[in-house]
């Protein structure tokens, strides 16, 4: 049960990462225009850049199930390999189409320069290191171990 948590949970991060983390790019750079944004709008896309690093790390350091972190570093690596060895192909799963929503394409405009500046393979590897620390696999019921061990006298030298 806490490992089909975990899946859910990477699924939030993963369309955190994506989503959320590329609408705050794109507003914070400006788009596509050279143009600078206005302070309220730069203001709200530090603020999401802030919520999506908080449950970023929330995820990496708290204490659940590993397959929350491997999701979405899956996701992001697994782009930026498609990245690497056709540069079309990976472009190409950006949302960018006419008939979709605006905050759609905002956001598939962002992560397209995350991909294309690498940050998606930097984010892609600190998520995965979780998944390789052998203490996230294991229950943590620190419960069970405490009954085991027999109380000595306050007294005694063993």
């Amino acid at each position: 049960m806490r490992h089909l948590a975990g899946l859910l949970l990477g699924l939030v991060v993963t369309a955190a990462v994506l989503a959320g983390g590329g609408w705050a790019v794109h507003q914070a750079v400006g788009g596509p225009v050279a143009t600078a944004p206005d302070s309220q709008t730069l203001w709200i896309a530090l603020g999401s850049m802030a919520a999506v690093g908080l449950v970023v790390g929330l995820v990496v350091a708290g204490r659940v199930s590993p397959l929350a972190t491997f999701l979405p570093s899956m996701v992001l690596l697994a782009w930026t390999v498609v990245y690497a060895l056709d540069v079309n192909r990976a472009l190409s799963f950006v949302p960018d189409e006419p008939s979709m929503h605006q905050l759609v394409r905002e956001a598939g405009a962002g992560a397209r320069t995350l991909l294309t500046t690498g940050v998606f393979a930097l984010l892609g590897v600190a998520l995965f290191i979780p998944v390789l620390m052998p203490s996230r696999w294991s229950r943590g019921d620190d419960d069970d171990l405490d009954e085991e061990y027999e109380t000595t006298p306050e007294r005694s030298y063993y």
